[in-house]
């Protein structure tokens, strides 16, 4: 490997160097504090021939981006060695700390139950107990983004249907009432602010935005919501709670007002499982109905496992209730689901499936019946980090979802398909 060394003006030396000496130069020299030296030798091995040489050189120097605080770099640097090596339990190891550092606790507790998905020797299971106890999210502040190009067969989530039954007959659906097909911009934001008070408390300060945004500003779909709350982190249990406040306009009109207090425990339940528990109640304005004012409540439970280094999945079991002035308005439902996902080399695939009924309490006066719902999901995902820049690497998603009702209105069929950029790890 050359290396050219300055000279006189007018001339330049080339010495030629092994990687296994360029090794030892990168590492003296980040021994002796130069830091610069150490990174450009770690990038030319970068560049080797042999995959071996490219992966050392890749954790070396994610190991130094680390020490200067480029959390983002690093975490790519070990994610693409994670994925040519997913059984390199150093590496998922500093991986999770890396992630643990950023504020993606969720994300260091994936990496550590990935490595206990495989046969570990009992020394190196003590050294992840010992890792898994340490973690703890440190990160004060942070902010990340998803944009994306959505083509969708039913922007709106509308009926095809050109009638509705009634009691006295059908009536004719508008043709501004029924699905309509659009291509929109999807984005969805978060930032968020965590102040210590204690070595396992702190206030966590949050706030998302998601939008989808078409041509037909009619058809707009904005939400902003803020919280904050507690965070209680334990050895193998984390409790946060929150007030907060949403905020949603449809057509570029507030549509809906709502405040919350909610809670959501996360237990470790197991070497390579992920307990979750949430709960939530809400107080509810409805700035186009006030019919459909009043409480809403929610709980879910979620189980998170790992399979093995490179596959795991998740199931969730949520209930919702929401009781409004309105009875026919009012509903109770339930939904479950099911994701996995599966990395193969530097490309992660997800699939997921969800299932759902919900009932309103009474009929509305001109309709033959309550709302009876029947709803599912499917989807199919794929993150291609072999693509990946300065943290983002390109996803597509596909998505089929159909909702069969007994009130026309509510009963749509939907195709929506994502192209854009997510966090590359």
């Amino acid at each position: 490997m050359p290396l050219a060394a300055e000279g006189a003006p007018s001339e330049q030396t080339i010495v030629r160097v092994s990687a296994a000496q360029l090794f030892v130069i990168a590492e003296s020299a980040a021994t002796k504090g130069d830091t610069a030296t150490a990174v450009r030798a770690y990038e030319a091995l970068v560049q080797d021939p042999s995959q071996e040489v490219r992966l050392e050189a890749r954790f070396r120097l994610a190991l130094i981006e680390g020490k200067r605080g480029n959390l983002t770099r690093a975490a790519m640097l070990l994610r693409q060695v994670v994925d040519s090596r997913p059984d390199a339990v150093r590496v998922r190891l500093e991986l999770a700390g890396v992630l643990d550092r950023m504020g993606d606790k969720d994300g260091a507790w994936r990496q550590v139950r990935a490595i206990r998905a495989g046969a570990l020797p009992p020394e190196v299971t003590r050294l992840v107990d010992r890792y898994s106890e340490a973690l703890r999210a440190q990160r004060p502040a942070g902010t990340s983004i998803e944009l994306a190009l959505a083509p969708d067969s039913n922007i709106n989530r509308a009926t095809r249907s050109d009638r509705l039954g009634t009691i006295l007959g059908d009536f004719e659906i508008a043709d501004d009432g029924k699905a309509r097909s659009g291509t929109g911009l999807a984005i969805n934001a978060q930032t968020y602010r965590r102040l210590p008070v204690s070595d396992d408390i702190s206030l966590l300060i949050r706030a998302t935005g998601i939008a989808n945004l078409y041509k037909e500003a009619r058809f707009n779909d904005i939400a902003a919501d803020v919280a904050a709350g507690p965070e209680f982190n334990w050895k193998r249990d984390r409790l946060q709670m929150e007030l907060g406040a949403t905020q949603r306009w449809y057509g570029q009109r507030p549509f809906l007002r709502s405040a919350r207090i909610g809670a959501t425990l996360s237990h470790q339940a197991g070497s390579r499982t992920m307990l979750r528990l949430s709960g939530a109640a809400s107080l509810i304005d409805n700035r186009q109905s006030h019919r459909q004012d009043g409480r809403g409540y929610s709980a879910q439970v979620g189980i998170e496992h790992a399979l093995t280094p490179t596959m795991g999945f998740a199931l969730s079991l949520g209930g919702d209730r929401q009781s409004l002035k309105e009875p026919a308005y009012s509903t109770t439902g339930w939904r479950a689901g099911v994701v996995g996902w599966r990395d193969l080399g530097r490309i992660t695939l997800t699939l997921g499936a969800e299932v759902g009924r919900l009932k309103a309490d009474q009929r509305l006066a001109l309709l033959p019946g309550r709302r009876e719902d029947r709803y599912s999901r499917f989807s199919l995902g794929a993150t291609f980090r072999q693509l990946a820049f300065r943290g983002f690497a390109p996803l597509l998603r596909v998505s089929r979802e159909r909702n069969r009702s007994t009130v026309a209105f509510y009963d749509y069929r939907r195709t929506r398909t994502e192209f854009g950029v997510s966090r590359a790890f």
